[in-house]
């Protein structure tokens, strides 16, 4: 396995927890689709510097993507920005977070064993059935706990 792919993955994490907590408190001062335009509007502005200092490849390579609805990625990413934000809100971070990362687990697992948009099928595992299931119990646990 890959130890860079670990640490990109734990900061990746990392970054969206981050993400949420801020933009949920942008949200508190400001309103649910304020604080999403301007995620989303500092993120395209920093992606365009990162894109005119390293990549600068054209647009135009966008039409040569096949499936078309796999260029719905950005719309996806403005509805994560409010369910996050509204999930933090209701909950907060920490429940909103295991949540996430349990739905993330189970998706991503199915889509893998089923083969869904483009992802290369695998095969059946009570081990990853297991973690699965562990992590769901986590959930349940945090959950129990926020109550008390």
């Amino acid at each position: 396995m890959s130890t860079m792919g670990w640490i990109i993955s734990m900061l990746s994490g990392i970054l969206m927890s981050l993400q949420g907590i801020f933009n949920t408190q942008v949200n508190e001062q400001t309103t649910l689709w304020v604080s999403t335009v301007w995620a989303q509007f500092s993120a395209l502005i920093v992606c365009l510097l990162c894109w005119g200092y390293v990549d600068r490849s054209s647009f135009m390579l966008l039409k040569e993507v096949t499936p078309r609805y796999m260029l719905a990625g950005g719309i996806l990413g403005a509805g994560i920005t409010v369910t996050v934000i509204l999930g933090m809100k209701w909950i907060g971070p920490a429940q909103s977070t295991v949540f996430i990362v349990v739905a993330q687990m189970v998706f991503s697992w199915m889509a893998e064993k089923f083969g869904w948009f483009g992802v290369e099928k695998t095969p059946f595992s009570w081990l990853q059935l297991g973690g699965i299931l562990l992590a769901a119990g986590g959930l349940i646990m945090i959950r129990m706990a926020g109550e008390s």
